[in-house]
């Protein structure tokens, strides 16, 4: 057994204007996800530009001394919090690609394949 009483809404409601609506909000369905897509690129641009304007690119030379900043996969275990943020000084020995570089240490012994290329997390001596 229900118990209520339908609303107003409910009583004028149509079928035939809510199925036209429907048909209508498909119909603009399209051109609502071409301007959701032009927001997000919008969007990232001004993101991009931010970053840009903010950051302080550097480019570093066969040669060069540089530091590494020490991130959770490369710190010592048990070094907790007081560990050192910076490990180094290493020489970089090949330019693979903008912003990429294979590092040696100060012998000239190459760092282990999983640490060769360092990017963007290295900072001049």
């Amino acid at each position: 057994m229900e118990v209520g009483e339908p609303t107003l809404r409910y009583f004028q409601a149509n079928e035939e204007a809510n199925d036209e609506e429907m048909l209508v909000n498909l119909e603009l369905l399209d051109e609502c996800n071409d301007l959701a897509h032009i927001r997000m690129a919008s969007q990232k641009q001004r993101i991009e530009r931010y970053y840009n304007r903010r950051s302080n690119l550097r480019y570093f030379k066969v040669g060069d001394l540089v530091i590494r900043k020490v991130t959770q996969n490369t710190q010592d275990l048990n070094a907790g919090k007081l560990g050192p943020t910076w490990e180094g000084p290493y020489r970089v020995s090949a330019v693979i690609k903008k912003g990429s570089y294979e590092l040696e240490n100060q012998d000239g012994e190459k760092l282990s394949s999983n640490w060769n290329v360092a990017h963007l997390n290295i900072y001049y001596c």
